[in-house]
């Protein structure tokens, strides 16, 4: 499992299961069952994983492509995927004994949530963990979370167990119902040394071409596949709609209209520019880790800035066919509907939000500006 084609050959049952189980998956706020076991079988949730820890270490745009399929047939299945794809790469970055101990079993599945949201204090062997963290995408299916936490001033990622941590059933949303992002605290939980690790220290010593990508960049990437995914899936959907739908009181069907055709056209180059600076971007970035040295600030600006615009061009894309959609598109059984809302939910996400565009334009301008966490 590494190749592109490898990658979007194991999404095809992941698709097919998300697709199918997509009206489920909204209902119960969470992956469906048989998503999460196609996902678990397809090595996808585990593609970020170094060698060591028997990762294949694919291209990043190979796992990023295979997420963005999954979330052609359903937004929440493919954040889900890029998600845990992008948790699995820590395994890098954890002391060898603690990759094993999280990782070593083949069917473990990781999610995280790494803003300092916890508190941690050293005990004798390690550090006890209190907090509460929201957004836990995929912590219904997820056996292992990274938290972030603040220790000495500094921030750390501890690696914890789901079942020694509470669930808070919080993602009552408008989107990306499926992914299950519920609240996630800790109270007191030991987490032993070998558990710890930093990200914000760079990629790990001898780490190989996947680690040494931009780990903030990827998952900066990780949110627009599912994005890109999700409005591709949106043009699909409504290019079946409008050749059967004939508005009120007209002999064309919706697709016969001249509008129709400007607004479907225009939403396909807006997407396929989008897409391609954001491939553009990742391949730049990952021709760049080739080296042992960091990936310099311009190419990781301008991954970070192709991420949000691919994420806000794609929700614009979506928009426009729910509008075209017309009172078909109002119901909740219609596909175009839960598309619109999935993609204005991932606008909201703190990695690709309109601040993005203060930190590029001060970059540009050749002002002071804190770059740490491109």
């Amino acid at each position: 499992m590494g190749t592109r084609d490898d990658l979007l050959d194991k999404a095809q049952p992941v698709a097919a299961a998300a697709a199918e189980h997509a009206g489920e998956t909204e209902r119960r706020r969470a992956l469906a069952p048989e998503v999460v076991s196609a996902a678990r079988a397809s090595g996808l949730f585990r593609a970020g994983l170094p060698a060591a820890l028997g990762g294949a270490e694919p291209s990043a745009a190979a796992v990023l492509r295979a997420a963005e399929r999954v979330a052609e047939a359903d937004a929440s299945a493919g954040w889900c995927v890029s998600i845990a794809a992008t948790s699995s790469l820590l395994g890098a970055y954890l002391p060898e004994k603690g990759g094993q101990e999280v990782f070593g079993d083949p069917d473990t599945v990781a999610a995280g949530v790494w803003a300092p949201r916890g508190k941690a204090v050293a005990v004798d062997g390690g550090v006890t963990v209190s907090g509460r963290w929201s957004f836990c995408s995929g912590v219904t299916h997820a056996d292992w979370i990274f938290l972030g936490v603040v220790l000495d001033g500094k921030l750390v990622v501890a690696a914890i167990p789901t079942a020694e941590l509470e669930i808070h059933d919080t993602w009552h949303t408008s989107g990306l119902r499926g992914t299950g992002s519920n609240d996630t605290s800790a109270d007191a939980v030991f987490v032993p040394d070998h558990r710890l690790l930093s990200v914000v220290d760079g990629p790990p010593a001898g780490a190989g071409q996947l680690h040494r990508f931009p780990l903030f960049g990827f998952f900066a990437a990780s949110i627009s596949a599912a994005a890109l995914g999700n409005a591709r899936g949106a043009i699909t959907e409504f290019v079946e709609l409008s050749g059967a739908k004939h508005p009120s009181g007209s002999r064309r069907s919706l697709a016969e209209r001249t509008a129709t055709q400007s607004a479907v056209a225009e939403a396909e180059a807006s997407l396929r520019a989008a897409r391609e600076f954001y491939y553009r971007a990742i391949d730049d970035a990952w021709q760049s880790a080739v080296s042992d040295s960091v990936v310099p600030e311009d190419l990781r600006l301008a991954l970070r800035l192709a991420c949000t615009h691919a994420v806000r061009t794609s929700a614009a894309v979506t928009r426009s066919l729910y509008d075209l959609g017309g009172g078909s598109a109002i119901y909740e059984t219609s596909p175009l509907q839960r598309r619109f809302r999935d993609a204005h939910t991932a606008t909201a996400h703190f990695q690709v939000n309109p601040a993005t565009f203060e930190l590029t334009g001060r970059l540009l301008l050749g002002l002071p500006t804190e770059t740490a966490q491109l």
